[in-house]
């Protein structure tokens, strides 16, 4: 049985990556119909309580600019809100929130329903294909649902299984039925799959933990929210609590890790190499005595605690044993026990850098489907998926976003060029241009694209090209003159000197200066007044080091963007090592750029591919 209606955009899942990419698309003009298995569970924070961190905060605000939701809804629903890496340059600070989880997914809920996104209970078991084009997707009932593009953004649940030790549970999720038939119905359409894992602590129970014995862990006193377009910021700060683990936690784990599935071998998938297992951490630093856990709340008073940094898939009797070395946890009783998830997905060198598949046009993936991991990775891909979907219904060239120019930008284009053997994670670290992808410039670097892609409404571009007049504005301004008797710190000064001269140097601030070259240039929330000033600041501070990054990015735009001939054949390229022939065979680049990035191609080999493709 057919259903009558066809529709321009069909995602499948509805987590951060499927609900960015369905809101996008359907502002964009578009039909977006959400088939989903369960209803109830869209924009579910199945994981950790947070949004943000290192990276991940700046690609919350990278989200916000391009017309996604997260920031706004983090910020609505966060309960404590903290800037990470203050001790280190302020390129690296990132911001990030614990969140009231059942604020958040009702929030998207109730978002979801005042939108013109449908949603459809379902569970999608394979692509319908017509001339290596998107034509439909098949249900397990049988009925065959026309569209015109698909996202999939079907997360842990393609043929999840579930470890807790050496029981086995076939699921998506906890509590929550996995999907079966779509993986195989992509193989039979030509792309390769894989396995991964993740994995997730146990939940504990408040009333069974001696609070006192705990360390408090408070947020920012000034808190700053992701979104641009948060009004006055007054979030609660509601504490979390630190505890350590002890060499007796260690002993029992060391004494069990073979019922592990990670060290039995019952896991095959790879885990996260930058957020492993407790046991896997114990094992692989066995000279240290103790690890950091953090006691979250899963809500505003919540009886449910998230044991962040306790991820395990050790039986439930070792991990309470375990866990009741701890002091603080002695009498510890679970609501949940920790357990590790292994799941299918789909190496991401087989799509594009639009995040379109390179076989099957208007097929696209997003999330842990693409072996990334966290929240934030997912919601990103997720919105340019709904993006670009609508690009290609229209006929017009897909958002693609540079190294340069974003975190989403790098992040995408490492997972098309490079091996995803374990789950992606984002850090700073990833970005070779973090001095000018800060998260306090986000709006700088985006706002043309949101503006020439129509992304948000105009009463919010209003506000952010308004952010940039001003900055322009007292940027411009800083060449006036200070003498030694106006500024607010002990500076030593003999002669007048430009305000941008003064803030140059090392232990002055631009909030230093005399509050004469403010006056009447800032109508904001105090906490976007802050922001604005600390990115200027910054701007002046790195102006040398931005210059330079400038000049580097210039140089290399002469062949980044060069078109590699999407049908050549590598084999035949003359002075090409094996290794280069099987990766770019393998992966296909789009771009010179993406040849030069991918993992085993020698400079040699790059200009070799140069100038064949010039011939």
């Amino acid at each position: 049985m057919k259903h009558k209606k066809s529709w321009d955009v069909i995602v499948v899942g509805g987590g951060h990556a499927g609900i960015e990419g369905a809101l996008v698309s359907s502002f964009l003009g578009v039909s977006v119909l959400i088939i989903t298995m369960d209803k109830s569970a869209l924009g579910r924070m199945s994981c950790n309580p947070a949004i943000g961190g290192l990276a991940k905060g700046q690609m919350v605000r990278e989200i916000d600019v391009l017309g996604g939701v997260m920031a706004r809804f983090a910020d609505s629903a966060g309960i404590q809100f903290k800037v990470l890496n203050k001790t280190k340059g302020r390129a690296v600070w990132s911001p990030r929130a614990q969140v009231d989880k059942r604020v958040y997914e009702n929030i998207v809920l109730k978002c979801i329903s005042k939108s013109d996104v449908s949603v459809l209970s379902g569970e999608v078991v394979s692509i319908d294909v017509n001339r290596y084009s998107v034509t439909g997707v098949v249900l397990r009932s049988g009925d065959l649902i026309k569209t015109k593009t698909v996202i999939i953004t079907s997360g842990t649940f393609l043929s999840g299984i579930i470890h807790v030790g050496e029981r086995k549970i076939l699921a998506g999720r906890m509590g929550e039925e996995r999907s079966d038939g779509l993986t195989e119905s992509l193989v039979s359409l030509g792309f390769r799959s894989g396995r991964l894992k993740t994995g997730t602590p146990p939940r504990l129970n408040k009333m069974s933990l001696n609070w006192e014995k705990t360390s408090l862990s408070y947020g920012d006193e000034s808190p700053v929210p992701f979104s641009y377009f948060s009004g006055e910021f007054n979030p609660p700060n509601e504490p979390c609590h630190t505890i350590k683990t002890n060499p007796g936690v260690h002993s029992i784990i060391n004494d069990n890790i073979n019922r592990s599935p990670l060290f039995s071998g019952d896991i095959g998938g790879k885990g996260p190499r930058y957020c492993p297992s407790i046991e896997d951490k114990i094992y692989r630093f066995s000279d240290r005595e103790s690890h950091g856990l953090f006691l979250e709340p899963e809500w505003k008073n919540s009886d449910q605690i998230y044991l962040n940094g306790f991820s395990t898939s050790l039986p439930e009797d070792v991990q309470l044993s375990a866990l009741r070395q701890i002091p603080d946890l002695e009498s510890v009783e679970f609501f949940r026990p920790g357990y590790a998830i292994e799941y299918d997905y789909f190496p991401p060198s087989q799509l594009k850098a639009s995040l379109e598949s390179k076989n099957i046009s208007g097929l696209f993936f997003a999330g842990q489907m693409n072996g990334t991991s966290g929240y934030e990775e997912a919601a990103a891909q997720g919105l340019l998926c709904g993006i670009n979907a609508v690009s290609s219904i229209r006929d017009v060239e897909p958002l693609v976003l540079s190294r340069s120019s974003s975190y989403i930008g790098v992040m995408v284009d490492d997972l098309i060029t490079k091996d995803t053997p374990e789950p992606y994670r984002m850090f700073t670290s990833r970005a070779e241009y973090r001095l000018m992808i800060r998260f306090s410039n986000t709006c700088d670097r985006l706002y043309k694209t949101s503006l020439d892609r129509n992304l948000i409404p105009k009463k919010m571009l209003s506000r952010l090209s308004r952010v940039l007049d001003v900055k322009e504005e007292i940027l411009s301004g800083l060449d006036f003159s200070v003498s030694p008797g106006e500024i607010l710190n002990d500076t030593p000064m003999k002669h007048p000197l430009p305000a941008k001269e003064l803030v140059k140097r090392p232990g002055f601030s631009l909030f230093d200066l005399p509050d004469r070259f403010l006056e009447g240039a800032l109508d904001f929330p105090a906490w976007l007044t802050e922001d604005i000033l600390f990115d200027i600041e910054s701007c002046v501070k790195y102006a040398g080091y931005i210059k330079r990054h400038l000049k580097e990015i210039e140089k290399m735009k002469k062949n980044e963007t060069l078109t590699v001939p999407n049908l050549i054949d590598y084999g035949s390229i003359p002075g090409l090592s094996k290794e280069a022939i099987e990766k770019l065979s393998s992966v296909r680049p789009e771009t010179l750029g993406q040849a030069m990035r991918i993992s085993g191609i020698t400079p040699s080999d790059a200009s070799v591919l140069l100038i064949n493709i010039l011939k």
